[in-house]
């Protein structure tokens, strides 16, 4: 093996270590930022704010309340989800990809109550799980 090909395979796997910590580090902002819109969202529909339609006749019909609880509760779980992520913890991405499927789901099943915000938290989730999923360790890259 030539010195050139050694270093263009370091160069390389930097450039890939490079990517894959700054896919993280947006997974970790935007998830945290799910987790503090959700949160938010959370407490608004805790309050009964008027902010929020009510749909009659839909099949996943909650209580205002229930969804305030539901959204209150994976909004914190993401937060501290995202500060593992930080610190790049594998447990943090698995767990990242979990919540934020949790998240898609709520929001989907919450669509009729608000429904332009609940698809861009769906789209935010997307990215979450994206950014989490195709980050690699090195080890897996043979």
């Amino acid at each position: 093996m030539s010195a050139s090909h050694t270093t263009q395979t370091r160069s390389a796997n930097t450039a890939k270590q490079g990517w894959a910590s700054g896919l993280t580090a947006f997974a970790a902002v935007m998830l945290f930022l799910l987790g503090l819109l959700n949160l938010f969202r959370g407490i608004m529909a805790i309050a009964e704010d008027d902010v929020f339609v009510a749909t009659p006749n839909y099949v996943f019909e909650f209580d205002l309340t229930s969804w305030g609880w539901i959204h209150l509760i994976l909004g914190i779980i993401g937060i501290l989800l995202a500060l593992g992520l930080f610190k790049d913890a594998l447990w943090a991405r698995v767990a990242g990809v979990a919540i934020a499927s949790l998240l898609i789901i709520a929001n989907f099943l919450s669509l009729p109550y608000y429904p332009i915000w609940s698809l861009v938290m769906i789209a935010i989730a997307g990215f979450v799980i994206w950014a989490l999923c195709v980050h690699r360790d090195s080890g897996f890259d043979r």
